[in-house]
């Protein structure tokens, strides 16, 4: 974690979803991070609505917002803040709402989130060539199996040999014919 870094990075990262194939933050915990309202943060959002489209932001839909209400055992009196359906924002909706919410604290917050994706991204750049690495090995090893098969068949095969008696022809002075 950097020095200067507003939020540790794991509670950061504890708050991205996978939503629609997409990373994504909810507006819910951005407004937490930022120090502002949800309310306040939808309606920045809603008047500069342009700036998000679908790839930057997007509202859950009924049964997304279901099954997401239904991950959490709350009251009514406290439903994690989803009574509304949430904005989803992905990593370029969040880096756009720093040119909506124009605050200090906001712009400082969303260079760390910012870099947080970007870590996660290499992380799975990594293990994608970590596991590809993996898969060459299990190739390799797979081929290895397939001969080492084939030396005991031929090993099996050349003791079958052995035990099968070989008529031979004696040598020495003395002749069989007599």
């Amino acid at each position: 974690m950097e020095e200067n870094a507003l939020i540790p990075d794991e509670i950061v990262m504890n708050q991205i979803y996978y939503i629609r194939d997409h990373k994504v933050m909810l507006d819910r915990d951005l407004a937490k991070l930022y120090q502002v309202e949800t309310k306040v943060l939808k309606q920045s959002v809603k008047r500069n609505i342009v700036r998000f489209p679908e790839d930057f932001m997007f509202e859950m839909d009924k049964e997304e917002f279901q099954i997401w209400r239904s991950q959490f055992v709350t009251s009514k009196s406290d439903q994690q803040g989803l009574r509304y359906v949430p904005f989803c924002f992905t990593e370029q909706g969040v880096a756009m709402l720093s040119s909506v919410l124009n605050s200090e604290r906001a712009i400082k917050v969303n260079i760390q989130i910012i870099r947080i994706f970007t870590k996660l991204r290499q992380m799975l750049f990594d293990n994608t060539d970590l596991r590809l690495e993996v898969e060459k090995i299990k190739s390799k090893l797979d081929n290895q199996d397939k001969n080492m098969e084939i030396v005991f068949r031929y090993l099996d095969e050349l003791l079958e040999k052995k035990n099968e008696p070989i008529p031979r022809k004696r040598i020495g002075y003395k002749s069989d014919d007599l």
